[in-house]
C-alpha cells in the first residue's frame, strides 16, 4: 500500500513519531511554563549575600 508516494511503512512510522514527539514537547513546555520562579527572590538574595561575603574576603586579603 502506497500512501502519498511513500511505500515503506517504516518511513511513515518515522514521520508519525516525529509529529508525536513534537506535540509531546509542546505540551510539556506549556505545562511547565515559568515553573521554578517561585523561589527566584530567595536565589537573588542568596547571590547578593554571597557576593558581599566574597568582596569582604577580597578586601581582607588584599588589605583595602
Amino acid at each position: 500500500m502506497e500512501v502519498l508516494g511513500i511505500p515503506d511503512p517504516w518511513v511513515w512510522g518515522a514521520y508519525i513519531a516525529c509529529i508525536l514527539v513534537t506535540l509531546l514537547c509542546v505540551v510539556y513546555g506549556i505545562l511547565n511554563w515559568n515553573k521554578g520562579d517561585e523561589d527566584e527572590e530567595d536565589q537573588i538574595r542568596e547571590e547578593l549575600e554571597w557576593e558581599k561575603e566574597e568582596k569582604e574576603m577580597e578586601e581582607k586579603e588584599l588589605g583595602f
